[in-house]
């Protein structure tokens, strides 16, 4: 029996594409190990999508070269092999093989042909071969992911790449243009995911709220919501990643009437000021983000708008980071991330001239965190004495009796946790209620509602 250990690098869609894999494995005859040490095959699952996350992604692939057994084979996988193979080849002599973004339903035949010496591909010496096929295939993924243990949270991609031509991002010519996954096949994947336990399904993609509108010819994101929110065994849905210019009025009535999706949306605003937003290539502007925000909120007025922004993008003035804070400040998010502006190679942002210097960056990602972690302990304190639903991720490992978890309010490995104390023995998915006793920046502290 063959085995595999996965080591999987950045967001959410990687974690998905690493459990793809695995289940791929799995129907090839390979089996799970536990560590890289025990593994027939090392597979590092990489992140390109900024510089520190390309330098944590050549790291970890050092790292799993040396843990490796000696006659093991370590495999690159994910974004940065898809975009850099040629140069990892070189760079990289540990690395018996580059898999690309759209390759995982192949990995099985890939490491077959390994094992056996008899691979077929692009290489500069016998021993290193590069998979790297066009992104812009129809998304169609029908193997069962394999899972470490019970899925009670997981996410669903249904849809791949990407058409927006943002200045500052690189995602369109690692994952290929946008290509959504057929409904029915989405639908087929929520039931799996329900059969074995999951009750929280998180939907993904670059952009959720353009799903269907390549294959369908319009946008299907509250059809399709529609459609799982009658999977029984699901009862929470999150959204993420939607861009506000597609958040339609159907959405939002959608979000607001079906009780299964949770209260939640995260739309990656990235800037606040007109001049920034236009040079990022967005199709917002103050005015237009600030409509939607007021339209969600209206219609849904307990609604968790988590947002990412960008600080420090070439040309960024005084008064255009005074814009972004104001729109912080008014807004008043429930969730944010900020980030520095990484220089990303072949990009229009990265070829300018007038980038901002480090120091600058960090002096406004520290303004604008520090200006949220105010407007978040705001937002916490308020829920000081509600009842509120709260899935289990996990046992507090330091105290009796004590769990943590998340709020409707809350996605999985990202936002805010809750800590609290129960009588009775609970297991990750269980959804209880609990009454909120404290609150500080980022976590809720509390006791469940016995019956």
């Amino acid at each position: 029996m063959k085995t595999y250990y996965i080591e999987t690098l950045g967001c959410p869609k990687n974690i998905n594409d690493s459990e793809f894999a695995a289940g791929v494995l799995s129907e090839k005859g390979y089996e799970e190990a536990a560590s890289p040490e025990e593994a027939d095959f090392v597979i590092v699952n990489t992140c390109g999508f900024i510089e520190d996350a390309k330098k944590e992604s050549i790291d970890r692939i050092f790292e799993m070269a040396e843990r490796k057994g000696s006659k093991a084979k370590l495999v690159v996988s994910g974004c940065l092999a898809q975009r850099y193979a040629k140069e990892l080849e070189e760079e990289i002599p540990e690395a018996d093989c580059f898999i690309g973004v759209e390759q995982y339903d192949k990995i099985g035949d890939i490491l077959n042909g390994l094992s056996d010496d008899a691979l077929s591909g692009e290489s500069t010496d016998d021993k290193k071969k590069i998979f790297t096929d066009s992104c812009n295939l129809d998304y169609l993924e029908k193997t069962v992911r394999r899972f470490k243990g019970v899925p009670y949270t997981s996410t669903i991609k249904i849809a791949e790449g990407c058409n927006n031509r943002c200045s500052y991002c690189a995602i369109p010519f690692i994952r290929g243009k946008y290509r959504s996954k057929r409904m029915e096949d989405i639908v087929e994947e929520a039931e799996t995911l329900a059969k074995a336990g999951c009750k929280e399904l998180v939907l993904i993609a670059q952009d959720v709220a353009y799903y269907g509108r390549d294959m369908y010819g319009k946008y299907m994101l509250p059809e399709l919501l529609r459609s799982l929110v009658k999977v029984d065994g699901i009862e929470w849905i999150r959204l993420m990643y939607c861009y506000d210019d597609r958040i339609t009025d159907e959405l939002i009535e959608t979000i607001a009437t079906e009780d299964k999706i949770c209260n939640y949306i995260d739309i990656p605003l990235q800037h606040g000021s007109d001049k920034v937003l236009r040079e990022m290539h967005r199709n917002s502007t103050n005015a237009s983000i600030r409509k939607v925000i007021e339209k969600l909120r209206n219609r849904i007025p307990d609604i968790a708008i988590r947002t990412s922004l960008i600080v420090g993008f070439p040309g960024e003035t005084d008064d255009d980071f005074d814009d972004l804070i104001e729109l912080v400040e008014d807004m008043e998010f429930n969730r944010l991330g900020a980030f520095k502006y990484s220089m990303e190679e072949g990009t229009v942002a990265g070829e300018r001239d007038d980038q901002v210097p480090e120091e600058i960056k960090e002096e406004r990602w520290n303004a604008v965190m520090r200006r949220q972690i105010d407007i978040s302990l705001e937002h916490n304190r308020a829920l000081i004495g509600s009842i509120q639903e709260v899935i289990v991720d996990e046992p507090d490992p330091n105290e009796e009796k004590t769990y943590i978890g998340r709020t409707r309010y809350d996605a999985p490995e990202i936002d805010n946790g809750v800590v609290f104390t129960s009588e009775k023995k609970l297991n990750p998915g269980d959804i209880v209620r609990i009454k909120i006793l404290d609150a500080f920046d980022y976590d809720l502290a509390g006791m469940m509602e016995e019956d």
